[in-house]
């Protein structure tokens, strides 16, 4: 299976508000791809933009590289935020009925439905209402519901949000799994370690427009120098805070991240850490996909 996803130029105001700002980037077959910004960066509008549910003032969706029309739709599956799940409608049914709406006959819906449910761990609760489910069983049904007609490429709005660690790991597995096959998988999450580990890579977005893209590898190595420094007994990385051309990035349970310009050297930062107490640690690391997310967005 392949195909590619392309965004171009994408552009949709609402009044004196500018959504969408000549957007462009692509979704490859075999990757996930994380998609991410602030709130009101314009995430939301973009996937609804890919199905057609928000008009564009300028700009094309493209799938191998043909115009995405309503036949190219029905091969894709969409996870959007807000609940889309009909409460009192028992979770089989709900399921299978959505796979019907995509062209699949009764027999093979109620067949997709079933591995859906099973691979995601609900089934138990097939025979269940909707509204009877926890939050997290919710999540998964809505994504069993973008799953059951077997689509080319997938389309997830926050799906990640309010669950717990081990439904977080189910559905990180079938994403991986699913872009493995070769499918494409855009997501967006505001949970940046979790999208660190799943993504190949990322596109960030603020006020509508392209801030940052590439592999999350190509992003962490790009900038400054960083490192990351463990002094015992000191949390808040005091000692570094007026070394001349560093500047702390993060601390993170008493480790601190330092960015260093051109002119720092390492041999003074590891002075003045040793000065603080007994340094534990003191390495060079790249960055991680937070750092990259807040010097996009705040340039």
């Amino acid at each position: 299976m392949a195909g590619l996803l392309e965004l171009t130029n994408l552009s949709r105001r609402f009044g004196d508000v500018t959504a969408l700002d000549d957007l462009s980037f692509s979704v490859p077959a075999g990757q996930v791809v994380g998609f991410l910004g602030p709130n009101g960066a314009g995430k939301t509008t973009t996937m609804r933009a890919i199905f057609g549910l928000t008009d564009l003032d300028a700009g094309s969706v493209r799938w191998d590289g043909a115009p995405v029309g309503a036949a190219e739709r029905r091969m894709f599956g969409y996870m959007p935020e807000e609940r889309g799940l009909y409460p009192n409608m028992l979770v089989a049914e709900q399921v299978a009925y959505l796979g019907r709406l995509h062209g699949m006959d009764a027999a093979a819906a109620a067949a997709a439905t079933g591995h859906w449910l099973e691979r995601l761990a609900i089934a138990d609760r097939a025979k269940s209402k909707i509204a009877e489910l926890s939050h997290g069983n919710q999540q998964r049904v809505q994504l069993a519901a973008a799953l059951v007609h077997d689509p080319v490429a997938l389309v997830l709005d926050e799906p990640l949000a309010g669950l717990d660690p081990t439904g977080i790991d189910a559905i990180g597995e079938v994403l991986l799994e699913l872009a493995h096959s070769g499918r494409c998988v855009l997501f967006s999450s505001h949970q940046l370690d979790l999208v660190e580990d799943l993504c190949e890579s990322v596109a960030i977005i603020d006020h509508g427009r392209l801030v940052a893209s590439g592999t999350v590898d190509q992003l962490a190595a790009s900038g400054e120098r960083r490192l990351a420094v463990r002094v015992e007994g000191d949390r808040q990385g005091q000692w570094a805070r007026a070394l001349p051309g560093v500047a702390v990035s993060e601390i993170d349970g008493g480790e601190v991240r330092l960015v260093l310009d051109s002119g720092a050297g390492t041999d003074a930062v590891l002075d003045a850490a040793r000065a603080a107490g007994r340094v534990t640690k003191f390495v060079f690391e790249r960055r991680r996909l937070s750092e990259v997310f807040r010097e996009a967005v705040l340039r």
